[in-house]
């Protein structure tokens, strides 16, 4: 088994075992992106058998659907920070 297969294996989820979906909300951006992208790999390589990649995939995109959730509340919250003349004002991210 390759490290990539390992890590896919590590990250998927096994299908009817409790808590592997709930666990996505209390990963950090970081640890979300980077299983994101370990799955990503998995999938590219095509090693998977086909149950095994679909679960990945679903997998991947509640992973990316919490992802962006994180950079939603990121940017919210830099947007509430952001001080034009003493005042709190909202600009675009650059």
């Amino acid at each position: 088994m390759t490290e990539i297969e390992r890590s896919a294996a590590a990250a998927t989820p096994v299908p009817g075992e409790p808590g592997r979906e709930a666990d996505v909300s209390a990963l950090s951006f970081e640890d979300a992106l980077a299983e994101l992208e370990r799955i990503v790999r998995a999938l590219e390589s095509g090693q998977q058998k086909l149950e095994e990649a679909i679960v990945a995939y679903e997998r991947g995109v509640t992973l990316r659907q919490h992802c962006e959730a994180k950079l939603l509340e990121v940017e919210g919250r830099i947007a509430a920070i952001v001080e034009s003349g003493g005042m709190l004002s909202r600009r675009p991210l650059e």
